[in-house]
């Protein structure tokens, strides 16, 4: 979704780039009446500068934003929200519970559906196929990365893979350090620059392992530094911000990943998941019977 990925480079443009990126996202569908020199007068901008904001998220010319604008607004109006008309990402105090729930789940949708389009297929292959022989995993990640981090070592530790998250830079830069070219690394960091996060990435590269970074940003420290980069999208809403409102779509490619990975190695994947399936129902809790 052509406004979800405005909303996630917002950040990284410039001041005259991000006064067109806000009127783009101020009123979308107003945009197919307007031309590049008008919009480049209203952000008290140029013609130049409306072009150089569309080549800054990856399109080649105001008409294919317009292209893509007109392709979302189609979305919209099909799927129903607010009775096709798009939503914004913010929450205001007078808002009711069911605005509160839409605007959520409009967000998250939007940033699945942009994550899935910008998905590299080549990387994301070549990175199931380079964990699933590793002989090592090690997945860098803090704050709410770190959560994610651990996400992704149950799911490959649950297939048979030496997986391990790390949220503590110490004891991820020496794990790095141990690493071998048989071995993998994955990065997760929605800016892409956070310091713990791309150390030990480095660390991992200069040892020789496949290493890969789930960023948002493909200009990112984390992204250069990786071998194979995966981009994520934010679905970001008053309140979730950056890693928080990306969440989503970073599970998202993690599960694409594991859900390959177990492809690839399946029958280690289905052994293994055989020999643990009996320690949920022995942790179930038992409700008593009312007699």
């Amino acid at each position: 979704m052509i406004t979800t990925l405005i909303h996630s480079e917002l950040p990284r443009l410039t001041a005259s780039l991000r006064k067109v990126a806000e009127q783009v996202l101020t009123d979308p569908a107003a945009l197919a009446r307007t031309s590049a020199a008008d919009l480049g007068r209203r952000t008290g901008t140029s013609q130049a500068t409306v072009t150089r904001f569309c080549q800054a998220i990856g399109l080649d010319s105001y008409q294919a934003l317009l292209l893509e604008l007109a392709k979302e607004q189609g979305q919209f109006a099909q799927e129903g929200f607010t009775r096709g008309q798009p939503l914004g990402p913010d929450i205001g105090p007078e808002d009711t519970l069911d605005q509160v729930i839409e605007v959520i789940a409009h967000a998250d949708l939007q940033a699945l559906r942009g994550t899935v389009e910008r998905l590299d297929r080549d990387a994301l292959e070549r990175a199931a196929r380079a964990v699933a022989k590793a002989r090592r995993i090690d997945v860098y990640g803090v704050g709410a990365s770190g959560v994610l981090a651990r996400e992704a070592e149950a799911r490959l530790f649950g297939i048979g893979c030496q997986a391990r998250g790390w949220t503590e830079v110490h004891a991820a830069e020496t794990s790095a350090s141990l690493l071998t070219p048989a071995d993998v690394a994955i990065a997760l960091s929605h800016s892409g620059s956070t310091r713990e996060v791309v150390s030990p990435l480095r660390l991992a590269a200069e040892r020789g392992a496949t290493t890969i970074a789930i960023t948002s940003d493909q200009r990112s420290p984390a992204a250069q530094a990786a071998s194979l980069h995966l981009v994520s999208t934010s679905g970001e809403t008053s309140f979730r911000h950056g890693g928080f409102g990306a969440r989503h779509s970073v599970l998202l490619i993690i599960d694409c990943l594991y859900a390959r990975v177990a492809q690839l190695s399946y029958d280690r994947a289905t052994a293994s998941i055989a020999l643990t399936a009996h320690i949920r129902e022995e942790h179930a809790a038992r409700g008593r019977r009312r007699t």
